[in-house]
């Protein structure tokens, strides 16, 4: 997969970045789920693993799904909108660079043929993937239904965000319990 390589030798954000340029990616272009976050977090960075934090163990949780399943790129594909490491400001991680979606996204997303399901999570996906012009990610959350079952807008599963899952029980208690059974059919049909 000549895009994927081309991907992960990417240094068009070289001298923005405050660590060297470290894609992390993880693609099958039968994947049936997509998993469109933001942008890496420093442990993924140092790890070169997306989503090896508290962020992912609550994402696991809420797919329910084990790490083996998660890190399986036969089932899930993980394109953050960023692709490396942004580097972290007054309130937690930068904003994805623009430049990786406007660069790649586009070319990649097509190249995945058999999705049925697209995660997306946080603001800056939102933008991206939503065409419904939401003015917050709860407005998107509370109007989950509207795309379902094709694709899901999510609020990040950071520990940031505590407060909002404690201001919304309705979350985990109304789409989480679809979200999983959502994937576990879709999970299944790719192990026929």
């Amino acid at each position: 997969m000549a895009l994927i390589d081309d991907i992960k030798d990417c240094q068009l954000c070289r001298d923005t970045l405050p660590m060297d340029p470290k894609p992390i990616v993880q693609f099958n272009p039968e994947a049936p789920i997509l998993i469109a976050g933001q942008a890496p977090g420093i442990r993924a960075h140092k790890h070169g693993r997306p989503f090896c934090d508290p962020s992912g163990d609550r994402l696991r949780q809420w797919l329910g799904v084990t790490s083996e399943q998660f890190y399986n790129s036969k089932y899930f594909a993980i394109l953050p909108m960023g692709f490396c490491y942004p580097g972290t400001g007054k309130s937690g991680d930068l904003p994805p660079m623009p430049l990786c979606a406007q660069t790649w996204r586009a070319d990649i997303i097509t190249q995945l043929k058999d999705r049925k399901l697209t995660l997306v999570l946080g603001q800056y996906a939102m933008n991206y993937h939503s065409k419904r012009g939401y003015k917050t990610v709860t407005e998107a959350v509370e109007d989950w239904r509207s795309s379902w079952p094709e694709q899901l807008i999510l609020p990040h599963p950071s520990p940031r965000n505590n407060r909002w899952f404690k201001r919304n029980p309705w979350f985990e208690l109304d789409v989480i319990p679809q979200l999983q059974a959502r994937v576990r059919q879709l999970l299944w049909s790719v192990d026929l």
